[in-house]
């Protein structure tokens, strides 16, 4: 019996020590003085708070706003420029001065650098980013949150509750509530709700403590109005390049250039690693283009050269220098566009390649200029594709010109089509699947030249291969001369021709009415913004109305 009765006890002993609450009080421990919290998440670094001053390291902050909103930062002048695609934001660390779209933007507290960490101020990421802190001064937690996320909130309603450290009754007390408290549910486990409490501490309180509130949605900043590239609704882009290689072109003597919308003279390139520009605009070809209702977008180029290239974009201060001066051009001539080609760049400017685009962007569009890209089709060639990142780029321009040319190139030790029709509709796919860049954005490339391919027998009996440059209007010559007649090549999607002089086989792969049709069928097939051709004068004047014809038609 008193065996029996011992067992019943230290039964009843155990059973209520089960059922009986842990009443012990913890304070949770973290690896950092302030810690951040995100979505019920404690981030691997804190913040800097001292007084109303909360910092945030700028690794954390890239983590929460993603690639989406960059926040670039350079040692060698201590710069950090935030940019939007209305903003850019640049400062220093330890000064409270401060530019945004190039006007002084005042700072309470500075950026800072304590070891190897730069540590940014809340200001200027709630004005670009809408950023949200909160700060718990007994706690020492910062809570982030973020423009447009949403978490389900609940109200205490037993007398007394807790948050406690696991999902189970037996786990110690890190924070206790009274009635009327609200906390944000992050998830729930067995009966329980993963929860943050009003002092900040993550940690999980029984469903039955709670009831469901409302929900809370971090509003997004208050946004321009989206800035519109292309105001001539239900028309396609027509471009053409104007290439001014050390005069501009007499536009008496230009002609009518039907269905053209838009001109892009050669007019800016750089001329040194501090980012000097030289320019060859010319105000009487902007009026001569304005009465024929064409918008002009000057072109600027990198002048193909690597090493200035390099030096060029490696600083703030640098891109900058390029950005004001044209912005200058662009007033002073009167210009709607810029149109970006760098071509011949080492790879590892490719991101600083991005940041250019971003920091020029805003301020462009500030002054209603319109931003466009070239770029070549995918390939591995590191200088003239991979230093491209299609992606990013896609996500700032208004628009990216797919130069879809120079498959067989001048030197190419092969003959062949300048732009085969099946290798342009594989440029454009690849862009539109592998670099998501919407359809909108893209302007199809046509060249209006072709190449007279010779293929002569060398000493060895080998094929020696070389090329020349040709327009439409000498090849026509040709063909009337020799009394040539053409063939529809229904592998590159064009008419082809050949013919033997002086014992040396003659290629020539059309370009006329017919490939032109073929590739704008292209752009209407892939929803394409419209074309941009290279270059006006290889053309024959015909084709301006056949362009005209093909790309505004519906559907």
């Amino acid at each position: 019996m008193l065996l029996g009765l011992t067992v019943i006890a230290v039964g009843a002993f155990i059973g209520w020590q089960w059922f009986v609450p842990n009443g012990k009080h913890v304070v949770p421990v973290f690896d950092q003085v302030n810690p951040i919290i995100h979505k019920g998440e404690v981030m691997n670094q804190g913040a800097i708070v001292e007084g109303e001053s909360i910092k945030l390291p700028l690794e954390a902050v890239r983590q929460l706003l993603g690639s989406e909103e960059p926040i670039r930062y350079e040692p060698e002048s201590e710069s950090i420029i935030l940019t939007t695609q209305d903003k850019v934001i640049h400062l220093k660390t330890d000064a409270l001065t401060a530019t945004m779209n190039q006007k002084p933007f005042e700072l309470s507290f500075a950026a800072e650098k304590v070891g190897d960490n730069v540590f940014l101020p809340i200001a200027p990421l709630e004005e670009l980013f809408g950023l949200q802190t909160e700060y718990d001064e007994e706690t020492s937690i910062v809570t982030v949150r973020l423009p447009g996320e949403s978490v389900q909130r609940a109200a205490v309603q037993a007398e007394e509750a807790a948050i406690r450290s696991e999902p189970t009754i037996k786990a110690p007390i890190s924070e206790a509530l009274l009635k009327g408290a609200v906390v944000r549910i992050w998830g729930e486990q067995e009966g329980w709700y993963r929860v943050q409490g009003p002092a900040g501490y993550i940690g999980f309180m029984k469903k039955s403590d709670v009831a469901i509130s409302d929900i809370e949605t971090v509003e997004e900043p208050a946004r321009k109005k989206p800035f519109i590239a292309w105001k001539l609704y239900g028309q396609r882009i027509n471009l053409t390049w104007e290439a001014v290689y050390s005069r501009n072109p007499d536009t008496s003597q230009i002609g009518e250039l039907s269905g053209v919308n838009v001109v892009s003279p050669t007019w800016f390139e750089l001329v040194d690693g501090k980012g000097k520009i030289r320019s060859k605009a010319d105000a009487d070809y902007v009026s001569w283009a304005h009465r024929k209702e064409m918008q002009v977008w000057a072109l600027f180029s990198n002048s193909f050269e690597p090493d200035l290239t390099t030096e060029a974009l490696s600083s703030y201060e640098r891109r900058l220098n390029m950005i004001k001066q044209l912005l200058s051009y662009s007033q002073m001539y009167k210009i709607q566009g810029i149109n970006i080609d760098f071509e011949n760049v080492y790879p590892k400017d490719k991101e600083n390649l991005v940041q250019f685009v971003r920091e020029l962007t805003p301020l462009l569009h500030e002054q209603g200029l319109v931003v466009s890209i070239d770029v070549t089709p995918k390939s591995n060639s590191e200088m003239w594709s991979v230093f491209l990142d299609r992606e990013a780029l896609g996500k700032v321009v208004d628009y990216m010109m797919v130069m879809s040319y120079d498959e067989h190139w001048a030197a190419s030790p092969k003959s062949g089509s300048v732009a085969s029709l099946p290798w342009v509709e594989r440029s454009i796919v690849r862009i539109l699947e592998e670099d998501d860049v919407p359809a909108g954005k893209l302007l199809l490339g046509i060249p209006l030249y072709t190449r007279i391919w010779t293929e002569a027998e060398g000493e060895n009996g080998e094929i020696k291969v070389s090329s020349k440059a040709v327009g439409m209007e000498s090849i026509e010559a040709l063909l009337e001369e020799k009394k040539l007649k053409p063939e529809y090549d229904p592998q590159t999607g064009q008419n082809y021709v050949e013919y033997e002089e002086d014992g040396a086989l003659q290629r020539i792969w059309l370009e006329d009415e017919t490939s032109i049709e073929a590739r704008i069928q292209l752009v209407k097939k892939y929803d394409l913004a419209g074309i941009a051709t290279w270059q006006r004068g290889f053309q024959k004047e015909s084709v301006w109305g056949v362009m005209d014809d093909a790309l505004q038609s519906r559907p």
